[in-house]
């Protein structure tokens, strides 16, 4: 017979928060951090299954905030205009009072591949989705299976 499993255990982004260069991003509304994974194809004799290897990664993610301010133009704007590359590190952690414990992750060597400039719509409340690249994670926290 299968385990049950307590629902109220289950997280709730509501308490996820995103630390953007140590400082809390109090309007971020979504985190999203992808590994992609490349593979090459590995030819076996007598077998016609395609076996694979994998051969490389990229990391992808985004960050949608609230717009109630210009921090991602203050922090990309100047740098941008010199000709440097802004790099940043960013933490994103989830931590529900009814789960089992707490995730932290850190995304290293984070580049924004977009810095939307202007994105607003009459009688809406502004949202801006950045994009971003990474080149290393670590998890700082893991909730373990109970």
């Amino acid at each position: 017979m299968a385990a049950m499993y307590d629902s109220k255990r289950a997280i709730n982004g509501t308490y996820g928060e995103v630390w953007l260069e140590g400082e809390l991003v109090r309007e971020a509304t979504g985190l999203k951090a992808d590994i992609a994974l490349e593979f090459i194809d590995v030819p076996m004799c007598g077998d016609l299954a395609k076996h694979q290897k994998v051969s490389g990664m990229s990391g992808n993610g985004s960050i949608t905030m609230t717009k109630v301010n210009s921090r991602m133009a203050i922090k990309l704007s100047d740098m941008l205009k010199k000709g440097k590359t802004p790099t940043f590190t960013i933490i994103s952690k989830l931590a529900d009072p009814d789960a089992y414990g707490a995730e932290r992750v850190v995304l290293k060597n984070c580049q924004f591949s977009t810095l939307t400039l202007a994105d607003w719509t009459s009688g809406q409340v502004g949202s801006i989705t950045q994009n971003f690249t990474f080149t290393d994670w670590d998890y700082l926290d893991i909730i373990e299976p109970q």
